[in-house]
């Protein structure tokens, strides 16, 4: 009588694994690029601040914290800090040849923009559900909008739509 043994089938795994160890090694490679390109423009503005390196939800993320100027590379309601992501984002691309999803964040704006946001969008979806009455937010950019939509997903018969032209774009929510 013969027996046949029969190896283990490979794991699956291993491939995603390696497949999700080289997207973070991108991610991680755009983090170094964009914090060499930070770090040169802080010295030229000569500004201080220490930069932090990251990776969340699939991108790569840069703070700056700790100087005293940081305020003005936030400028009013982030519009200078979103121009800087985006030419941070292009010093990247260039360096990659692949577009950049980076996020920046400077003075820890950002992080609290995002609790100021999430309260907004809950407190309006909770104002929508109990009168039924659709509600229009102001304009705000694409992170904002993400944040208030993320945040009326989470509450039960209401749903959130953007709507209008950049840079006019804004979210309506609306009862289920």
């Amino acid at each position: 009588m013969s027996e046949t043994v029969q190896e283990p089938a490979a794991p699956v795994e291993p491939a995603a694994e390696s497949e999700m160890s080289s997207t973070e090694a991108l991610l991680v490679r755009e983090g170094d690029i964009a914090g060499d390109y930070l770090e040169r423009l802080l010295d030229l503005l000569d500004y201080d601040g220490d930069i932090d390196l990251d990776v969340e939800a699939g991108r790569a993320v840069v703070s700056i914290d700790g100087g005293d100027d940081l305020e003005k590379l936030v400028g009013n309601r982030g519009q200078v800090l979103e121009a800087l992501q985006e030419l941070t984002r292009l010093a990247v691309q260039q360096e990659t040849g692949v577009r950049s999803r980076l996020m920046l964040d400077v003075a820890g704006w950002r992080a609290s923009r995002r609790r100021e946001l999430t309260e907004l969008g809950r407190a309006t979806a909770e104002d929508v559900l109990a009168s039924g009455k659709e509600v229009r937010l102001r304009p705000m950019t694409p992170f904002e909008r993400k944040i208030i939509h993320d945040a009326v997903a989470a509450i039960d018969g209401v749903h959130s739509e953007s709507e209008g032209e950049e840079p006019n774009r804004k979210v309506v929510v609306f009862k289920s």
